[in-house]
């Protein structure tokens, strides 16, 4: 009987250990979680705040203008821009398969006679890592040093990123156009918007994080490449 009650408060100890082991590993767990919601909150905000309100003239011209496709005017700016002289040569991306060209010209206001000569049409990409990988291509095709992204508002962060992803060579020249049906005074009060800003936030921070590992695997490459050519040259 002595015996037994010894083992039993022999156990006690290590029961015990185990559980505030647990414990401090919940906590652990739960301060983490805490830490990655305040973060993506306060970047979420950060986000948002960085939207451009106003519409503003692209800082540069370029060799060439991307327009995608998905927003209201994105069309009709593209097509102004190049009325204008501010590039050589429009690409759409992301156009329907059974869109027309000539419904295509109704949404540009102006520059439409511009589709005879310097408007290349794709139909191939289907979301922005399709238009970034189609703009690549046309990029290298014309051999452009610079390309004018145009896109809506909430939508450049992204996009810029996968186009940087793809053409880290490239000079890239954002261009958005402002959704006015887009409530960024005040959003909060507004649940479409809302959502539509969370959703596009939510859909960035992946191609952030494939915007970061490519350059990072691309330093490291670089760097080995350095140093192979560091050790070849020595006698």
């Amino acid at each position: 009987m002595a015996t037994l009650e010894r083992d039993v408060i022999d156990d006690e100890p290590e029961a015990l250990s185990f559980f505030r082991l647990f414990v401090v590993l919940l906590r652990f767990l739960f301060d983490l979680l805490l830490l990655a919601l305040v973060v993506f909150v306060i970047g979420f905000l950060v986000f948002v705040h960085g939207i451009p309100r106003n519409q503003q003239a692209p800082a540069r011209s370029a060799d060439g203008i991307s327009v995608l496709t998905g927003g209201p005017s994105r069309i009709d700016q593209a097509m102004k821009l190049l009325a204008s002289g501010k590039a050589k040569r429009l690409l759409i991306t992301g156009v329907n398969r059974t869109t027309s060209t000539e419904a295509l010209k109704d949404l540009a206001s102006q520059g439409d006679q511009f589709f005879a000569c310097c408007v290349d049409i794709d139909k191939e990409a289907n979301n922005t890592i399709g238009n970034a990988t189609e703009t690549s291509q046309w990029e290298a095709l014309n051999h452009y040093n610079s390309i004018i992204i145009v896109t809506s508002n909430y939508h450049m962060p992204r996009a810029l990123a996968e186009h940087a992803r793809v053409m880290p060579n490239v000079t890239l020249v954002p261009y958005a156009v402002v959704d006015k049906q887009l409530h960024l005074e005040r959003w909060w009060n507004y649940p479409g918007t809302s959502r539509l800003l969370l959703s596009e936030y939510v859909k960035y921070l992946p191609a952030l994080g494939r915007l970061g590992a490519t350059q990072l695997v691309s330093k490291l490459l670089s760097g080995k490449t350095t140093e192979a050519v560091e050790d070849a040259s020595e006698p």
